[in-house]
Formats: C-alpha cells, sequence, structure tokens
C-alpha cells in the first residue's frame, strides 16, 4: 500500500517509456514531459539516450521537475549533433513569473554524459530554476546559463554539481550569460575553462576548477575567466590552471574572499593568480597564492594598464619566487610570505 502512495508521487519515466526498443528516447521523454505539467518526472538507474535536445517548459502552469536516481544516466549517442544543450531547463514556453505555483522546477541528481561532443544543461528560461547534486560527465560544456527571462537575470541556482569536460580547447565548465545566480560546492575537471562569466550579480561559493587537459593547452587556460565583473567570490580556488582569476578590459570590479590559486605541475608556464586585460580594479582579501620554486613563471599580477585602483588586502604569497613587481602598488594591510 505504501508503495502505491509513493509511486502515485511522481511519474515513473522507465514506466511510461514502458518496454519500447528504441535506443533513442528523445521524442518519447519530449512528450512525457509535454503531457505532465506541474509533475515531477523520476528517472530510476538505467542509460537514457538522446540524439537531440530536450526541452522542460518556463511556464509554471506548464512545468515539470527532473529527478534521476544516482545511478541513472542521460547520454548523447553518437548522432546528436545539436549546438544547443541536451537538457533545456526552460527552453520552450519562457516566462517570467514567480508568483505562479509551478514557477520553482529545478533537475536534480544522476548523470548527463555529453558523450564529448554535446553540452550538458542549460538554463533558458524562468526566474527560480535550479540544478543540484549532479554530476557531468565528458561534456563540450556542463552547465550553460543563458540570458534569463527578467531582463537578462535568469536567478537560477546551481549547487553540489560535479563537472567533467571533453578536454578540448573548446571545453568551459560553466558558461554564464545570465545575470544573478549563485554557483556553490562545485568541483570541475578536464577543461579548458574552468568558468566563463559574462554577466553580473552572481555569488560563487567554494568553486574549484582543475586544470588536467593536454599541457599543451595550458598557456591560455583560465580557472576564472570573467568579462562581466561586479560578481562575488568566496573560496574559490583555480588549481593549475594557467591563470588562476582573469577580468576582462570591460569588466566591472570583483570581490574576492578567502580565494587560492595552486599549480601543482610546473610543466608549463606561466603561473599567474589575478590577470587584469586592462585595469586592475578589483578588491581581493585574504588570498593565498603559493608558487612552485621550480617554474619558470610566476605572477602574483599581470595588467594590461598601470591605472587601477584595485587592491590586495592581507595577501599571503610566495613572495620570493615571483618574477614580478606590480602587485607590490596595490598592496594593502598585511603582506605574509609563505
Amino acid at each position: 500500500m505504501k508503495e502505491k502512495v509513493f509511486s502515485s508521487c511522481f511519474v515513473n519515466v522507465a514506466e511510461e517509456l514502458g518496454k519500447s526498443s528504441l535506443r533513442d528516447v528523445s521524442d518519447a521523454l519530449q512528450a512525457i514531459i509535454d503531457r505532465n505539467p506541474n509533475r515531477t518526472l523520476f528517472f530510476p538507474d538505467g542509460e537514457y539516450l538522446l540524439s537531440k535536445p530536450v526541452a522542460t517548459p518556463a511556464q509554471p502552469e506548464k512545468s515539470v521537475s527532473l529527478v534521476l536516481s544516482d545511478f541513472a544516466v542521460l547520454r548523447a549517442d553518437e548522432h546528436f549533433r545539436s549546438d544547443e544543450a541536451m537538457i533545456r531547463l526552460g527552453g520552450i514556453l519562457p516566462a517570467n513569473n514567480t508568483r505562479t505555483p509551478g514557477s520553482n522546477y529545478s533537475f536534480r541528481g544522476g548523470i548527463v554524459d555529453g558523450g564529448g561532443r554535446a553540452k550538458a544543461l542549460s538554463v533558458e528560461s524562468g526566474r527560480e530554476t535550479y540544478i543540484c547534486d549532479v554530476s557531468v560527465k565528458n561534456a563540450l560544456v556542463g552547465i550553460h546559463i543563458k540570458h534569463g527571462a527578467n531582463n537578462g537575470s535568469s536567478d537560477a541556482d546551481i549547487r553540489h554539481v560535479n563537472i567533467i569536460g571533453n578536454g578540448s580547447r573548446e571545453s568551459v565548465g560553466v558558461l554564464t550569460e545570465g545575470y544573478d545566480n549563485t554557483f556553490t560546492d562545485m568541483r570541475i575537471a578536464n577543461v579548458h575553462t574552468g568558468l566563463k562569466i559574462s554577466s553580473q550579480g552572481n555569488s560563487l561559493r567554494n568553486v574549484h576548477p582543475l586544470f588536467t587537459v593536454d599541457f599543451s593547452l595550458f598557456p591560455d587556460s583560465c580557472g576564472f575567466y570573467d568579462e562581466g565583473g561586479n560578481n562575488f567570490y568566496s573560496f574559490c580556488y583555480s588549481d593549475q590552471f594557467s591563470t588562476g582569476f582573469f577580468t576582462g578590459k570591460n569588466a566591472l570590479p570583483n570581490k574576492y574572499t578567502d580565494c587560492f590559486c595552486l599549480w601543482y605541475s610546473s610543466q608549463s608556464a606561466p603561473h599567474i593568480a589575478f590577470r587584469a586585460e586592462k585595469n586592475f580594479d578589483s578588491l581581493v582579501s585574504n588570498a593565498t597564492v603559493p608558487f612552485r620554486a621550480d617554474a619558470k613563471e610566476n605572477y602574483i599580477l599581470k595588467t594590461g594598464s598601470d591605472s587601477g585602483k584595485g587592491a590586495f588586502c592581507n595577501l599571503v604569497a610566495s613572495f620570493a619566487l615571483t618574477d614580478d613587481e606590480e602587485y607590490k602598488k596595490y598592496l594593502s594591510g598585511k603582506a605574509v610570505p609563505i
């Protein structure tokens, strides 16, 4: 009796698909989404192959949440060729509505495997979208947050997500164009760029991108590539990327608190903690930058202009191993050598 009551609380995707012999479930899954408004669609353990993108509605009266068990895998098959993500949250029936029940749809759990060719997940419309407890594998782009429905604000919440890229020069863990998102407790690896942020008003906490791809791609790799500015970083950790934290020439000042750069190998150069394409105008508080003694080039800061108004407050770093003097003009508070 309890099992029947529990099962009636959600739509079992495997049961809905039935015993179909089709390996590609793209059209069947889209049909399940379309005919089950305001329902939670549950994917039991197993593999679900997609040859093209599947979209969920942003309109609250039509929205659904997708919930995967730990070992349920949505995988892009060999025929997937779209520039769109495998799962497009809010990809149909766009809406800017937080008043109507159904606005808080989500993607939770499981594994999304891009097969080395596909973008995994995108957030395209709506205001209360969240993605959590997901493992992304072999993706060209792990999560793509597009311009949101609220005058460009996507207002998405991303937490407890691990991303493994496809190891190419084009691979990006998170690509963010929409404004006002939160990213919390994330691990990213096998990408050329950890996070590329073209928007503002984003909060990042405990986000850890790690460079693990071919070292021939190292010199222009970047952990946090920020073109928008006015973003807030707390204990964000760039691991082995050539540049840890980059701000574009038109970016507004960022705030970095308790952030960290590390290089586990000296196979390639340069090693740059903070880089500003033009002026350095950001506020960096309590950063830690331990350089390698066997590295060829170590820089706390590189800029394209010396007229910035930023500051390093209470910096902990391997000052004796640096090859630059530029950071010194921005030092404030204590400078602790390691």
